[in-house]
């Protein structure tokens, strides 16, 4: 058996060589021609020496692109594998050895000291996991790929520009395997945009500088419209004969139908213990992630920024739920 896994490796190897090697020539040339762009742009022959100079087609990287797996999970085993009660433990110290800045950094911006936390926590276990793709050779590769090349292009472009800028050396650029960085996993074009340089060393450091990574991190939240007199939403018991304007809860969720809590309360929906909605002035809208069946919430604005940031209601509900868990 060893000697026959030995043959095909090498029957397959002999068989894809030919095409690597057509790859990697491929990609010098169009190496070549992204330089001059880069070099247009003001990023220096150091700079792309450093980040690409020895840059190669990542084979993992185009298999994950390719394979990226059919999202199957139940809302259910979703939440709690993302919310579960050891990140809210973990979640609930981090506040607590962080508290200065994190009250600085809320005040500054206007956002929450335990959303902070809650994101920091859920895109990288609290900063343990980064990446370990050097980012400038997984976006070249993504780039030159072709299937959404000119978006991986310009991302590779903002990383260079960020070299350029200094605020991390090429070699320590490390992310997600689609360019994600630091502990806030923001894409280039993210970081150029909110990524904040807090304690004021002219780098904006979300690789391992935390108060910038907190900083950034509301920052951004608070660009994409979040307010701090508010939560992200709650869940709700909704009557089994819901109906307004002619459509039951379905389609009012699908048709993101918004609404002031107090028509939602007079249309019979309370909070899951009975009682009757909060008497704030809040525009809400439904969202039932697991269907009609399934658990509803009524969500605010806040949960809208959280869109901002992940385009996935599984992903805006398991932030706010363990942000509650963090109260």
């Amino acid at each position: 058996m060893r000697y026959g896994i030995c043959l095909c490796l090498l029957i397959l190897a002999v068989s894809i060589s030919p095409s690597i090697s057509a790859n990697e020539t491929d990609f010098d040339q169009w190496l070549i021609d992204l330089r001059k762009e880069a070099t247009s742009l003001g990023i220096s022959d150091q700079v792309l020496d450093a980040a690409l100079g020895n840059a190669k087609p990542i084979e993992r990287v185009i298999e994950l692109d390719r394979r990226q797996p059919e999202f199957t999970m139940t809302y259910k085993k979703y939440l709690s594998k993302i919310a579960s009660a050891t990140r809210a433990r973990v979640g609930a110290k981090k506040l607590v050895e962080h508290d200065e800045i994190l009250t600085k950094v809320s005040q500054r911006y206007g956002v929450q000291k335990r959303y902070i936390v809650t994101f920091w926590g859920v895109e990288t276990n609290f900063g343990q996991y980064l990446g370990s793709f050097n980012v400038p050779h997984s976006l070249a590769t993504l780039a030159h790929d072709g299937r959404r090349s000119a978006y991986f292009r310009k991302e590779l472009l903002n990383a260079l520009k960020i070299l350029e800028e200094g605020h991390i050396a090429p070699d320590k650029m490390k992310g997600s395997w689609a360019g994600a960085m630091g502990q806030s996993q923001f894409m280039p074009s993210s970081f150029l945009s909110y990524a904040v340089d807090w304690n004021g060393d002219g780098k904006r450091d979300i690789w391992d500088t935390k108060a910038d990574v907190f900083a950034s991190t509301a920052y951004y939240l608070s660009k994409a419209g979040w307010r701090n007199d508010m939560t992200w939403g709650r869940e709700v018991k909704i009557p089994t004969d819901l109906m307004l304007d002619g459509k039951g809860p379905k389609a009012l969720a699908d048709a993101k139908t918004r609404l002031k809590l107090l028509e939602w309360s007079r249309a019979g929906i309370m909070k899951t213990d009975g009682k009757p909605l909060p008497s704030r002035d809040f525009t809400a809208r439904l969202v039932l992630p697991a269907g009609s069946n399934g658990p509803a919430y009524l969500v605010y604005t806040n949960f809208d920024a959280i869109l901002a940031w992940n385009r996935s209601n599984y992903y805006a509900l398991a932030i706010g739920h363990l942000s509650d868990k963090l109260r």
